[in-house]
């Protein structure tokens, strides 16, 4: 007996070691079957057979605080039965939690506690299943250390005494089957840490719904009953995603690139998004959207860099199912999904994975390892192969779940480095002495390679500002693995250009041009991301210099320069039109812009230079080969002007490109060209309809045996001010005496 009430009062306490071993059914060692059941408030407490509905037994109360127990006819094992509960004057019929066995198998138990378990997220978090013959849901947590853990929420009054998990031992694995819940329910664990403390509750790891902030809780969500349509988009998307393929990126905050102003500038949801923002990134001619961080976070200014629930589309534009309605549409109109992904790091938010289990669980003991001093966040433990596990598990996740096309991960360098923003003594060396993360290396080519490994044409960019060697070459040939790089050293030298007043850029045109002397030595992305136009940096165009005409001359100059150059392109939402404002987080974009003739013809040439390079393999199949490029002239230091060839992997397309950086004229400047013939003008950034003069050499010009840049033949042309202009030779297709792409002729 007095074992009993030793038990009793463990339950009561919330401090039982092993719940599971008392509460539910169990056989005695006399005759007969024994239930218990800790149900605060309850009034009465009948078992009846699951089966039969027959009453099997009335619980008597053993405690004031609602622990009920009785003997029950029945022959052991235990089998189904259910619980008819009276609250206030009401009868409940509920099954119960403890009569369940487990969920996870040994097999997952054994994956998990190896990090080597793909979809960890099929079985950790919360999910939606039958077990045992019931509809339910499946909450399983990792806290090694941990004491205690419970699931509290809405359905059992966040007391964490009425459903403490179940241990696996040497895992650290707790779960729990909760049958009938209904979905959308708010829940967090609550859990005892390791010196017996009690931590703020904390949120899912593995959440797939969160409560909006400032709102912290998690919500079950099934994601079984979404009935995707975009089959036609997945079994072909691999040829969207290579190296040959054109792309053209249109980066988006979901909360800012338009509002509905007439309701309080309310954000669009993830359906008002798809009606509104597909059609016109689709009419401008790019081929992907590029979301800044979906997953929850409580932050609005982070911008979603400081997530707490990295397998849930946050809840401020909808729920998952409008998130996939999204995606889903995205596909059925032709367009790529990107989501930015933040693998480097995480907040410390107290219901977050800050200390979550009260260890360092999934950040680092040492603040010389685990934490950025400037962001204020936490480093994950990526030599700890659970951590990995868990940010490998949702980089598949939301390729399988989401049906995403590819990630952009986001401070690549911060992890590869362990003195990124550090100072000396701040860190600490490698067992080399050297200051790479191996860890993080191994992590970033294991995520890799398996999100590469699912074959279904996902493709992963790398924002990585430094000179780390073969980021997007297979982890065969000793590099990262990532698919493409941001190259982030052709954006800051040609930015810097072209913020430079012409008067002087001749002083400077090896920042226009040094990017192609390693352009070839990795796969990358040309990106002129949000990151150019926060934090006092100004609005693209603002960073142009001269008058109002030579602003819009320039950054249209700038943009034929981009699309032509090699390297996938990537343009931050409000650039194709010119904002003119810095781009704010908590404010639609300037749309009332376009109302003006120059940012309507800004936008013209976005869509124009979209559909051309979209259009012309000469623009795009050898973005990441030197044989798709040569130079006819990039010497011309006095004049500020540039002129290229830009070939096709077959040879018949070629593309001349002749960019001049001065709001000066240049009547009769001769241009090398490999073979003669008519060369046609294919698009002029000082177009009239872009809100140029209208200069140029009527369309084109014929190209004489006179040789020039060490070309056979010779064009005569009168160059726009501050203009692009590309040109094509009228047939298009080789010539015998064509030269070969990438050499001189």
């Amino acid at each position: 007996m007095a074992d009993i009430q030793t038990d009793i009062q463990a339950v009561v306490n919330g401090e039982h070691p092993d719940p599971f071993a008392f509460l539910g059914m169990h056989p005695e060692e006399s005759s007969g079957l024994c239930v218990r059941a800790f149900l605060p408030g309850a009034e009465s407490v009948t078992v009846i057979d699951a089966h039969t509905h027959r009453t099997l037994g009335q619980l008597a109360c053993l405690h004031p605080d609602g622990l009920f127990s009785a003997r029950v006819s029945g022959s052991a094992p235990p089998f189904p039965y259910r619980l008819k509960v009276r609250f206030g004057g009401k009868e409940h019929e509920v099954d119960d939690p403890f009569r369940f066995g487990p969920v996870l198998g040994e097999l997952d138990r054994h994956l998990l506690a190896e990090g080597r378990h793909q979809r960890a997220y099929e079985k950790l978090g919360a999910n939606y299943m039958t077990h045992e013959g019931v509809e339910g849901v499946a909450f399983a947590v990792w806290a090694p250390n941990a004491q205690r853990v419970s699931l509290v929420g809405v359905f059992n009054a966040w007391d964490g005494r009425r459903h403490p998990m179940r241990r696996h031992e040497g895992a650290g694995f707790w779960e729990i089957f909760i049958p009938g819940l209904p979905e959308g329910a708010a829940y967090k664990y609550e859990i005892i840490g390791d010196r017996g403390q009690r931590l703020p509750l904390k949120s899912d790891p593995f959440a797939r719904f969160c409560e909006h902030s400032p709102a912290t809780a998690s919500l079950t969500w099934d994601p079984r009953r979404y009935k995707w349509g975009d089959s036609q988009w997945m079994d072909a998307r691999a040829s969207a995603a290579g190296r040959d393929a054109p792309i053209s990126i249109y980066e988006v905050h979901l909360g800012s690139w338009r509002r509905v102003q007439d309701e309080g500038s309310r954000y669009l949801n993830y359906r008002e998004q798809a009606a509104e923002l597909i059609p016109y990134v689709v009419d401008m001619g790019f081929t992907h959207v590029e979301l800044l961080p979906v997953s929850e976070h409580p932050f609005d200014g982070s911008w979603g860099y400081q997530p707490i629930g990295l397998f849930a589309p946050t809840s401020r534009f909808g729920t998952p199912d409008d998130f996939c309605y999204f995606v889903d549409q995205c596909h059925q109109h032709g367009l790529g999904v990107i989501i930015d992904w933040v693998p480097a790091h995480f907040p410390e938010d107290a219901h977050g994975l800050v200390r979550f289990d009260g260890t360092a669980l999934y950040e680092h003991e040492d603040p010389r390892q685990g934490r950025h001093h400037g962001w204020g966040t936490l480093i994950y433990n990526f030599g700890r192969r659970e951590v990995a596990n868990f940010l490998i598990s949702n980089a598949v996740f939301w390729a399988e779940q989401y049906h995403i096309d590819g990630l952009r991960v986001d401070a690549v360098a911060s992890m590869l480095y362990l003195d990124y923003d550090r100072e000396p003594g701040e860190w600490i060396p490698n067992r080399f002495g050297g200051n790479e993360n191996l860890d993080a290396v191994a992590f970033i080519k294991e995520l890799n390679e398996q999100f590469h490994g699912l074959g279904s044409g996902v493709f992963t960019a790398a924002e990585e500002s430094t000179a780390w060697p073969m980021v997007s070459r297979p982890t065969y040939l000793g590099g990262l693995g990532f698919s493409y790089k941001w190259n982030m050293g052709w954006m800051h030298d040609t930015l810097n250009y072209v913020h430079t007043d012409p008067v002087y850029r001749r002083y400077h045109h090896d920042k226009l041009t040094f990017g192609l002397v390693y352009a070839f030595s990795e796969n990358f992305m040309l990106p002129l991301s949000h990151d150019e136009v926060v934090h006092g940096k100004g609005s693209l165009i603002n960073k142009m210099p001269g008058d109002e005409w030579r602003r819009f001359a320039n950054l249209r100059a700038y943009f034929g320069f981009m699309f032509a150059h090699p390297g996938k392109k990537l343009m931050f939402m409000g650039g194709e039109f010119a904002q003119q404002r810095e781009w704010n987080h908590d404010h639609s974009l300037d749309w009332h812009l376009l109302d003006a003739p120059r940012h309507r013809g800004m936008q013209a040439l976005v869509k124009d230079l979209n559909h051309f390079y979209r259009d012309s393999t000469a623009l795009h199949e050898l973005d990441c080969e030197a044989a798709g490029f040569s130079w006819v002239d990039g010497a011309d230091v006095e004049n500020s002007v540039i002129a290229f060839l830009r070939w096709s992997s077959d040879g018949t397309g070629c593309v001349l490109v002749i960019c001049n950086f001065t709001p000066i004229v240049r009547d009769n400047y001769r241009v090398g060209v490999p073979f003669a013939g008519y060369w046609r003008e294919r698009l002029n950034t000082d177009a009239g309809c872009y809100g140029g003069g209208d200069v140029g050499s009527g369309g084109g010009a014929v190209a004489r045996e006179e040789a020039s840049h060490s070309q056979p033949f010779s064009l005569c042309l009168t160059l726009p001010p501050l203009a692009t202009v590309y040109l094509e030779p009228r047939d298009s297709a080789a010539s015998p005496d064509m030269p070969q792409r990438g050499e001189e002729a």
